[in-house]
């Protein structure tokens, strides 16, 4: 991957993911020795614990070309896309007088909002479950 131009815009967490990866960043402490300052084998080892880790460049573009129906700045896009919101308290402090631009849209009883709760959860996968969750599964699967 190469960088065209500096200071572009804003990237997705899953934009510095996969710049990372590029560069040779791992979780493992001796693999970024190399090429990859420390800083950034940190900000990888934050950014594989964010939904980001399972996105795609397919799940982002197929995101972005399904969200042009909602009208969405293209701040509140990245922020959807950083912290892939499933419920409409999550997805409520992201958009911006959420109430008064989706109010009044209710179609067959399913409102703006939940229709794009419903895309976010379809398209972007989720989040990599945390240590304790995993745990928590495999004790209740031990039972």
């Amino acid at each position: 991957m190469k960088i065209l131009k500096k200071n572009d815009g804003p990237l997705t967490n899953f934009e510095v993911l996969e710049f990372l990866r590029s560069r040779g960043a791992t979780s493992d402490p001796l693999g970024c020795l190399g090429s990859v300052a420390a800083s950034e084998c940190k900000v990888f080892d934050y950014l594989i614990q964010t939904p980001a880790c399972n996105q795609t460049r397919k799940d982002v573009d197929e995101f972005l070309k399904r969200s042009e129906n909602f009208d969405l700045a293209k701040a509140e896009k990245l922020n959807i896309i950083n912290l892939r919101p499933s419920t409409q308290a999550e997805i409520y402090p992201i958009i911006e007088y959420c109430d008064k631009r989706f109010a009044g849209n209710e179609d067959e009883g399913i409102s703006k909002v939940d229709e794009l709760v419903q895309m976010v959860v379809e398209i972007l996968p989720p989040p990599p479950k945390s240590e304790e969750e995993t745990s928590d599964q495999n004790e209740e699967e031990a039972k």
